[in-house]
């Protein structure tokens, strides 16, 4: 009974290892494929903005208007970085799901202003943000960088 009691407690090495869930391994993959899309295509707008500004008309007598190349020059840097740190989020570094869940709210935000600009793009653009930083917060660094697909359960 004594040897049940401590073996329970400490846990056997087939206890510690567990697989990893597919919905970690696929939300991680989603998060990190979606930040390079939507780095992308953020980039691709901006460079519309800055290139054709008459590409994007504002609603008249809007609550805020902003000069649309100042918009093009916000949404290629903010959409550039995004894809970079998509692809580093494929190695499974803590710092790339941070700075990736960063770049998301900044783009959500970024969006959000440009909404009299062009509204259905940027609310599909949000929602694709909300979920993109709900994946980097779900998934675990094993997700992806463990060979195996098992890891230990421990707090990062």
């Amino acid at each position: 009974m004594a040897e049940q009691v401590s073996a329970s407690s400490t846990g056997s090495a087939a206890e510690e290892k567990k697989p990893v869930s597919g919905w970690a391994v696929g939300g991680a993959i989603f998060a990190g494929t979606m930040m390079v899309m939507i780095g992308m295509f953020q980039a691709f707008e901006g460079l519309a903005a800055i290139l054709q500004g008459e590409f994007y008309v504002v609603a008249p007598d809007y609550v805020y208007t902003f000069d649309v190349t100042v918009w093009g020059w916000i949404h290629l840097i903010v959409g550039t970085l995004a894809a970079v740190a998509g692809f580093f989020v494929f190695t499974g570094q803590l710092w790339a799901r941070i700075v990736g869940i960063g770049l998301a709210v900044l783009n959500a935000i970024a969006q959000f202003l440009f909404m009299p600009y062009y509204p259905v793009w940027s609310l599909l653009m949000i929602a694709m943000d909300v979920l993109v930083i709900w994946a980097l917060c779900l998934y675990h660094k094993g997700a992806i960088k463990d060979d195996d697909y098992y890891y230990t359960p421990m707090y990062y």
